[in-house]
């Protein structure tokens, strides 16, 4: 093996560097765990590469350029008009048609990855006028963008066992690029100055042939043999060392690409075998069903298992750097929740029960979680989002329900998460939009069915004290909900005063919360600087308030539902070709801008498909027609059945590529679209909303009879009234005793406090008759006085 370092490339370290679009045409990667690599595609070309894991991308791009050494010189991704189907309806490969504009040839290519390597392959055909495409000369361009990042790449050319190949190396990651014809010419260079494209593009030939370019921004191109064949597979293979990497290269070009894809395709029919048939209920006889799941299944790792991210794409990843290196290859437990979920709603539960145990072995020593992070368990973003404690919770109680055998025991995760959820809510950091805090309508109505199933948990294992506690809690989060976050000033809807409204904001390290929806301003995020982003938050909407809903918590006939529910629709509601489609919230900023650019720090927010599914559910629960959504959400799809995260909401503009209900520039496929989807046909299929709670149902939407008037005094919550027939319950952190006067002061009462299993102790004081409670703490551990007297008048 050598590797040749003579010739150095000019023009270090290149251009800054940049990732490539988010709108994906194609995702896939062997159903085999063997095969530690995954692909994307966009425009006709193989875009990011993750390996070893499917958070980490390591290449920006790999396409080919094609010209005739003298009057025209083409790259794939710009300038041939681009077809990308589906090989098959159960397996995740892809053929690809890249057509020279005036059709004197095509290039045709068949993406698949190694059934059992780390290596992409990508079968190639050149077709066309004999005589016209004789003349042609073909290079392979790749960028590498190594351990996340486009910068400190190094490239070399390597000689071994007579074959000649393309590498590059960073930080121990090797990549080799190699064909089954031969390299004829090859070169590394610095993108922007010394490499392949700029030399073609000047004189319509390959003049440079560097040996090396080191840390930079390169790409390394390489001149196929077609003089052999105009037909072969080229291969780019991945490994922790040189030798690795090229001897995993060569293998896997060794097997013939039709044996390779046929077993390839073999392993996708494998993930049918317990697939629930809901074709019937779909508008597409079950297209976008099947590719949901296989999309879903891709989106696990490998080395981590029950890992799924969110997305293999960088939102708007054209204008990103090295600096966003997180984009949405990442664990959210909300998205990770919900995609296995819906694998459970398609008949799949392996994955799930794999997902519940890692996010069991993710939780943190306090039993929250992190915002999001990578697959091996480090957080990437540090805020808190208290829907995103109680989704794990709400996924081990769906396997239970569905009597899933689990021989890890669970509960410990449970306990700790409910604990956590009632130590430091009901105010979260942030909503499930991640950017506000305060109260929020999804938030609590996530908390609230996770707290009710920690508390069937509880009981289950005998211990009714905790779970009467739990439920308590619930209830006190349940009653409170319409005081915390409906308006009653709406002006939005003419004739609509009461409605629910996004997020009734307040500072979680406020000891006296604003908990008055009709009072306090919103900073929206993803403005452009100097504009103005705040609001009256009375003003501002969202459909989150429709989880109430989803869960059982309130009814889909409920007056303030519906009110809420033609509130959204004046307000959020966009009419696409293929169906309705709703913002997120009105003045979202985290869209693609105004003239169809992309997203740069700010923007304007755009249609979410999600949100048709799930409106969906809704209608499905208040009886109304399902089917409009289900056959939006199909034409939301690519013709490759990809959802996007966002579609775009205006007139067409075609000169920026953006389309009335077609995708822009944000993430696609996104996971969580998928998930809804295939959880909406499984949802009409029964005759009842997936993710309906029966316990939780039968607590809050009967006669209530179970139910506890109770109002919380806590640290972080330090109210100063309660309403006559509550129960005031103090909690704190440590074990007290309450030093208190219901007469102002003229007697006074000592209580122990009771302890919990969830790091919460609490005194109970029954509301009557009296004017106000008066109190202080006296801590038994450090045999200490509170330095602060406290006291909750009574209304």
């Amino acid at each position: 093996m050598k590797i040749h370092t003579q010739a150095q490339a000019f023009g270090s370290p290149g251009i800054d560097p940049r990732w490539t679009h988010a709108n994906k045409d194609g995702v896939g990667t062997a159903y085999s765990t063997s095969s530690h690599v995954w692909f994307t595609i966009w425009n006709g070309v193989v875009t990011e590469i993750y390996h070893p894991t499917v958070d980490r991308p390591q290449i920006r791009d790999l396409q080919y350029l094609i010209s005739d050494g003298k009057s025209f010189f083409h790259e794939e991704k710009r300038h041939l008009r681009s077809q990308v189907e589906l090989l098959w309806t159960h397996g995740l490969g892809y053929r690809i048609t890249n057509s020279d504009p005036q059709g004197r040839y095509a290039v045709i290519k068949e993406v698949i990855a190694d059934p059992h390597l780390s290596c992409i392959l990508q079968h190639t055909k050149l077709t066309g006028e004999r005589e016209f495409i004789s003349q042609l000369h073909l290079y392979a361009l790749c960028a590498p963008h190594l351990e996340v990042g486009g910068r400190d790449n190094n490239g070399y050319t390597v000689e071994v066992a007579g074959h000649h190949v393309l590498v590059a190396e960073k930080a121990g990651t090797w990549l080799v690029l190699g064909a089954t014809v031969p390299f004829t010419r090859l070169s590394c260079g610095y993108v922007g100055q010394s490499d392949g494209w700029t030399d073609l593009a000047d004189d319509f030939q390959m003049d440079w042939e560097f040996d090396s370019a080191v840390d930079g921004n390169l790409a390394l191109t390489g001149k196929l043999n077609l003089a052999q064949s105009q037909e072969f597979t080229l291969g780019l293979a991945f490994g922790t060392s040189l030798h690795n990497a090229i001897s995993t290269l060569f293998q896997s070009l060794n097997l013939p690409f039709e044996q390779q894809k046929q077993q390839y395709n073999e392993q996708w029919k494998q993930s049918r075998n317990h697939i629930k048939s809901l074709e019937n209920v779909s508008c597409d006889h079950g297209k976008l069903y099947h590719n949901s799941i296989s999309l879903l299944l891709a989106h696990e790792d490998k080395t981590y298992p029950g890992a799924l991210i969110a997305s293999m794409a960088i939102p708007w990843g054209e204008a990103k750097d090295d600096q966003d290196q997180g984009g949405y290859h990442l664990v959210w437990t909300r998205d990770l929740v919900s995609s296995v979920a819906s694998l459970v709603a398609a008949g799949e539960t392996d994955t799930a029960v794999r997902s519940l145990i890692y996010l069991a072995t993710s939780q943190q020593e306090d039993g929250g979680f992190a915002q999001n992070f990578w697959v091996d368990g480090e957080p990437y973003w540090k805020g808190i989002q208290l829907d995103e404690v109680a989704f794990p919770i709400l996924l081990a109680w769906l396997l239970h329900q569905e009597n899933v055998p689990l021989n890890f025991d669970i509960y410990p995760m449970i306990l700790r998460a409910a604990g956590y959820l009632i130590r430091h809510g009901p105010v979260t950091q942030q909503e499930r939009w991640e950017e506000n805090s305060g109260y929020s309508p999804s938030t609590l109505a996530c908390n609230i069915a996770g707290l009710i199933c920690a508390a069937q948990f509880a009981r289950e294992h005998g211990d009714e004290a905790t779970a009467t506690f739990i439920e308590e809690y619930a209830d006190f989060l349940e009653s409170h909900i319409e005081d915390w976050t409906v308006t009653t000033e709406g002006t939005l809807v003419s004739g609509i005063k009461q409605h629910y409204i996004r997020i009734t904001p307040t500072d979680i390290n406020n000891p006296q919360p604003n908990e008055n929806p009709n009072q306090g301003t919103i900073f929206i995020s993803n403005y452009p600087p100097g504009e103005s982003a705040e609001f009256p938050a009375k003003e501002i909407v969202d459909g989150g308030f429709l989880q109430l809903v989803r869960y059982g918590i309130r009814k889909p006939d409920d007056p303030i539902i519906v009110n809420s529910v033609k509130v959204i629709d004046a307000v959020l509601k966009v009419d696409t070709p293929v169906g309705p489609c709703w913002h997120r919230y009105n003045h979202d900023g985290y869209g693609q801008q105004k003239d169809g650019q992309p997203f740069v720090g700010w923007g304007k927010g755009r249609a979410w498909p999600l949100l048709t599914g799930e409106r969906g559910h809704y209608e499905l629960a208040i009886g109304g027609n399902v089917k409009t959504y289900i056959k939006a959400m199909e034409g939301f799809a690519s013709d490759t059945c990809l959802l996007p995260e966002q579609v775009w909401d205006e007139a067409d503009q075609p000169d920026v590529h953006m389309y009335l209900g077609k995708p822009t520039g944000s993430a696609m496929p996104l996971m969580w679209a998928h998930a809804e989807y295939i959880k909406l046909l499984r949802s009409t299929h029964d005759g009842q909303v997936f993710d309906f709670i029966p316990e939780v149902a039968n607590r809050y939407l009967g006669e209530r009879k179970q139910c506890q008037s109770l109002e919380i005094w806590k640290f972080n919550r330090q109210i100063n009234k309660v309403k006559k027939g509550y129960t005031l319950r103090i909690q704190a952190l440590v074990s007290f005793q309450l030093h208190w006067s219901d007469d102002n002061w003229q007697t006074v009462k000592d209580t122990p406090s009771t302890s919990t299993n969830l790091g919460v102790n609490f005194v109970d004081i029954p509301v009557a008759t009296q004017q106000s409670i008066s109190f202080t703490f006296f801590w038994i551990d450090s045999g200490k006085w509170e330095q602060s007297n406290y006291q909750v008048a009574i209304e």
